[in-house]
């Protein structure tokens, strides 16, 4: 299986070293001092118990690694509409396109079914860019569970090396070999991989830790575990995931939530969340997809979220300021 994963970072160095780890031909779309690195010594990704080194091919420019038969692309929304129109070298006839990306995906109401299905949503998909250069018939839904880091070119920390998994659906619900196959080869590569005919449930699921983490790590400069310490920010933190939990059960998702759960989680946390790793390291913060459109979201379901409007609207601004943010 050749497999080109789209993105760099600490999830698509971490995904990229467990495919090859599970016998898939792998390659790398990356840029800048990490290309320059994975060019001059290969890819390390490290976790608690050991260090997986690989080399694979890597270019910036997708021309040069050919047809691939699963592309995953890793970047972050805000950078996916420019990604999605290099692509083109890299897709045969059936190639699918596996989005692991954080909060709501540009593809959310696609085959969604009911009176929202085909809705559009510009802010992820600027003139249905991404729709053109992939299409629906590609396209693949993913979610991550991967704490980790890049803590230099080349080299990406994994964090909890029991915790990482990828959970895959077709945006249709319906079961299919594609999917079974790349997740057969993440798991032979000693990463979790669940395949689901509910991938939003599993996009809101996750979503429930950005929203009620992401806003007060980055306007407290903390992890969950120091934040929550604090008992009127615990208390935020659980209206922040009930309101959540309402805006996905109104648009007819598994709401299953475990709030108790959820807090004791945050309590042992000390990874930073990616949104505050963004506004640290002066990189464009991925505020749309995990905050500006999930309450665009509550708007059309008619969910009142006023935790949620107050958190948002300070963490939108504080990325303003940062010069990391523009409307």
């Amino acid at each position: 299986m050749r497999v080109c994963v789209f993105g760099a970072g600490a999830i698509g160095g971490h995904l990229l070293a467990r495919l090859a780890r599970g016998g898939a031909e792998v390659s790398m779309v990356a840029r800048g001092a990490h290309l320059a690195a994975i060019r001059a010594d290969g890819l390390r990704v490290q976790d608690r118990d050991e260090e997986i080194h690989v080399r694979p091919a890597a270019s910036d420019d997708p021309a040069e690694l050919g047809r691939q038969d699963i592309v995953l692309t890793t970047v972050k929304a805000h950078a996916l509409p420019a990604a999605a129109a290099m692509l083109a070298p890299l897709l045969g006839p059936d190639t699918p396109v596996v989005f692991v990306v954080n909060g709501i995906p540009w593809w959310y109401f696609q085959h969604h079914g009911g009176p929202l299905d085909g809705r559009r949503l510009p802010r992820l998909d600027p003139d249905d860019t991404i729709l053109r250069a992939v299409g629906l018939q590609r396209t693949i839904g993913g979610v991550v569970y991967a704490p980790c880091e890049v803590i230099a070119p080349g080299v990406v920390r994994v964090e909890g090396s029991t915790q990482h998994r990828l959970i895959l659906g077709e945006i249709d619900g319906r079961p299919g070999p594609r999917v079974e196959a790349l997740a057969e080869v993440l798991r032979a590569g000693g990463t979790g991989a669940e395949v689901t005919p509910r991938i939003r449930d599993a996009v809101w699921a996750k979503l429930m830790n950005n929203l009620s983490t992401g806003p007060i790590a980055v306007l407290s400069a903390s992890v969950p575990q120091d934040s929550t310490a604090e008992p009127a920010i615990a208390s935020a933190m659980r209206m922040a995931i009930a309101e959540g939990a309402a805006i996905a059960a109104t648009l007819g998702c598994d709401a299953s939530i475990d709030p108790d759960w959820q807090m004791a989680w945050a309590r042992r946390s000390r990874h930073r969340p990616s949104i505050l790793q963004d506004l640290q390291l002066g990189r464009q913060m991925e505020v749309d997809a995990l905050y500006t459109v999930p309450l665009e979201l509550a708007r059309l379901a008619g969910v009142a979220t006023p935790t949620l409007d107050l958190l948002v609207a300070l963490l939108r601004q504080r990325a303003r300021a940062a010069g990391l943010y523009a409307d």
